[in-house]
C-alpha cells in the first residue's frame, strides 16, 4: 500500500531563497500536501533575495509565493507539536531547501532546535527521505564534515549545483535544473528540464 502524498518543504536562511520560492509555485499547482515550515533567517533572505517581506507571527503563503496554494499548509517552526514533528504522521520525506550550514550542523548532532530539525530528524529516524539543498561556498572542512555525516545517516546531500548539458539560456533554466535534480529523490516529474539522452 502507498503511503500519503505529503512533502514537508523546511526553508532556512541560506541564499538562494528563489528555489523555495520556484519549488512552492510548483508544488501549489499539484495535489500533493506540502508542510511548509520557514525560518526566521529565511524569512529575512526573501526580504534581501526576493523582496518580499514575510510577517515573523503569521507567513502568508500567498504573498510568499505570488499565488494562492490551498494544498500548502503553513507551520510555524516554533511549534513542535505540530503534525510534521511525529514519526506517525507519514510523509514522502522532506527536503530542506535551501539549507543553512547552521541547519547542516544542527541536523548532522542531532539537535531539535525548532520544527524544521524536529521534522529532518524524524526523517532520518524514520528512514524517510531527507535532501538538503545546501547552497554555499566555498565550504569549510566542519561543513564537508557534517555533510557527509548526514550522507552517512541516509541523507541526500543535493547542493544547489546546476549543471550546463542541458544548454541553459536563461536563469529560469538553471532553477529548473537543480529543481528537476530535487524532485527526481522523490520520484515526481514535472518536466522542468531537458534531460541526457546520451
Amino acid at each position: 500500500m502507498s503511503g500519503p502524498r505529503r512533502l514537508i518543504v523546511g526553508v532556512t536562511g541560506a541564499s538562494g531563497a528563489v528555489y523555495a520560492e520556484r519549488a512552492l509555485q510548483i508544488l501549489a499547482k499539484t495535489e500533493i500536501e506540502t508542510h511548509l515550515a520557514v525560518s526566521s533567517a529565511a524569512r529575512l533572505t526573501f526580504l534581501k533575495e526576493r523582496g518580499r517581506v514575510i510577517d515573523p507571527d503569521r507567513l502568508d503563503i500567498e504573498q510568499m509565493i505570488g499565488a494562492p496554494a490551498p494544498n500548502i499548509v503553513v507551520h510555524d517552526t516554533r511549534n513542535i507539536g505540530a503534525s510534521i514533528a511525529s514519526g506517525s504522521f507519514r510523509t514522502m520525506g522532506m527536503t530542506v531547501l535551501p539549507c543553512s550550514m547552521g541547519t547542516v550542523g544542527a541536523l548532522a548532532a542531532g539537535l531539535s532546535l525548532n520544527l524544521i530539525h524536529r521534522a529532518a530528524d524524524v526523517c532520518l529516524k524514520e528512514r524517510r527521505k531527507l535532501v538538503i539543498v545546501p547552497r554555499e561556498t566555498p565550504l569549510s572542512a566542519i561543513h564537508l564534515e557534517n555533510m557527509a555525516r548526514l550522507a552517512r545517516m541516509g541523507a541526500t546531500v543535493l547542493p544547489a549545483m546546476p549543471g550546463f548539458y542541458h544548454q541553459p539560456k536563461t536563469l529560469d533554466d538553471q532553477i529548473h535544473f537543480v529543481l528537476a535534480k530535487l524532485f527526481d529523490q522523490f520520484d515526481l516529474d514535472f518536466d522542468l528540464m531537458k534531460r541526457w539522452e546520451g
